[in-house]
């Protein structure tokens, strides 16, 4: 009877040993997913309905105050390894990250390859992570979808800092 107790014993350590190790791999699973986007319409949704909610996610917020806002004009880094570069902002999009491609190109260790993109929309710049690893942040809040940036608030990607300036 003894043996078979102690064998009984050894499967159930072994078991509870397999659990703990799916616990662990599913919670570095969830912190790692914090980049990801997540869907805002089911994948069976038809083509009409992604485009509306698209359409209702990119649309600026009004202003409340009704006020005239000042338009950007620039992208300056204030900090980081390409301190004192500007850009001049257009109509197009820019896109930040370490490739070669990019419009800014980040030498952080810090930044991705496609790191982030600054659009604009309407009269506002918007600024969206490209599912970095590290993430992007604005001011001090980590960004989780696409945010509008205004003048003066700072844009961090690793240890570069940036702000749109007019």
């Amino acid at each position: 009877m003894a043996p078979l107790v102690l064998t009984l014993l050894r499967f159930a350590f072994l078991a509870l040993v397999w659990l703990l190790v799916l616990i662990v791999i599913f919670a570095l699973r969830r912190d790692l997913g914090v980049g990801q986007r997540t869907r805002t319409v089911p994948a069976g949704a038809g083509r009409r309905e992604r485009q509306q909610a698209q359409a209702v996610n990119a649309a600026p917020p009004a202003d409340p105050e009704g006020e005239p806002r000042q338009n950007a004009r620039r992208l300056v880094v204030l900090e980081g390894p390409t301190a004192g570069t500007e850009l001049p902002l257009a109509e197009a999009p820019l896109l930040l990250g370490r490739a070669q491609e990019a419009t800014l190109v980040l030498d952080d260790d810090y930044s991705s390859g496609r790191h982030a993109r600054l659009f604009p929309q309407g009269s506002r710049w918007f600024l969206e992570d490209l599912g970095s690893t590290n993430g992007t942040f604005l001011d001090d809040a980590q960004l989780s979808r696409a945010q509008p940036v205004d003048l003066g608030q700072r844009i961090r990607i690793g240890k570069t800092v940036m702000e749109l300036r007019p």
